[in-house]
């Protein structure tokens, strides 16, 4: 096979079309580089120069190599600079989940900083809820993602960065009963239809809330499943019933919805951004990016 040396006496002598002057630029004496040629030209079974007593050409072989080796060269060049940059986690990969709940607060925007510092890492984002993603983790789909989940109860076996930590509020329709108020207490709301996500999507925060209502010694009348916040959201305002969102939500206006307060202690929920132990360079410096923007 044709190695990087070799290429590299052809294209000296390719560009000083002169095999003494080619020696002096390689730093070798002519004939190593006469005999180097010649092997070259017996591997690629072509001749690359059309030699004479008082010149050197290329040949229509040497022609067609001329700009491949050029660009093979340019191309291992680079590497030390790329290898060093992926071991610094300046460049790469980073395939990141997210649910849809983060995207109403800062995502956008430290991603924004992100992809400003971290111009050369490819950033692949996959909106997916928590069950989805630890699949996507379990099959290395997945290398970081936000989730949501109950205080305290973020999934075992992973590395986490507490992102925050919100009351939830009530999202109403507009015709609901207690929709006029400053805040609700829960004997107006418990008693009221409820549309919620599935458990298996978020399963320490659906128990919390169902262990909210069974502190008031009442089981919640679930009339309607969504998986996604602005679904739920949307069904709220159909007048289908009322849900529980993260105070984030309430980013999200719909006509026909108003967000209240609990008066009083209501259900609270943790983002959390997660990642395996020994995860990749890449990982790491978006780990530290957020710290640095979570920092007061």
């Amino acid at each position: 096979m044709t190695d990087l040396r070799s290429l590299r006496q052809f294209l000296a002598v390719a560009e000083e079309l002169h095999f003494g002057r080619a020696a002096e630029r390689l730093h070798m004496t002519q004939p190593p580089l006469t005999q180097a040629i010649q092997k070259l030209e017996a591997s690629l079974g072509t001749s690359l120069f059309e030699r004479s007593s008082r010149s050197v050409a290329l040949s229509a072989a040497g022609l067609a190599l001329l700009p491949l080796a050029r660009a093979l060269l340019a191309q291992a060049d680079t590497l030390p600079a790329l290898v060093q940059a992926a071991a610094r986690g300046s460049s790469g990969r980073l395939r990141l989940g997210f649910v849809s709940t983060v995207g109403y607060g800062d995502l956008p925007r430290w991603l924004r900083l992100f992809r400003e510092v971290y111009a050369d890492i490819e950033l692949t984002l996959r909106e997916a809820t928590l069950d989805v993603q630890l699949r996507e983790f379990e099959q290395n789909d997945l290398d970081a993602g936000f989730i949501i989940h109950a205080p305290g109860a973020h999934p075992a076996g992973f590395e986490r960065l507490k992102i925050s930590s919100e009351a939830m509020v009530l999202a109403l329709s507009t015709e609901a009963v207690g929709a006029d108020a400053a805040s609700l207490d829960a004997a107006t709301v418990l008693a009221q239809p409820l549309v919620i996500f599935p458990r298996d999507i978020a399963p320490s925060l659906f128990d919390a809330l169902l262990g909210f209502y069974r502190q008031h010694g009442l089981a919640p009348n679930i009339v309607q499943q969504a998986i996604q916040m602005q679904t739920i959201v949307n069904l709220v305002s159909a007048g289908i019933g009322l849900a529980w969102v993260p105070a984030s939500v309430m980013a999200f206006q719909r006509a026909g919805v108003v967000y209240r307060p609990l008066a009083g202690v209501a259900p609270v929920c943790e983002t959390s951004l997660i990642w395996r132990r020994g995860a990749a360079p890449t990982v790491l410096r978006f780990v530290e990016h957020i710290e640095r923007l979570l920092s007061p």
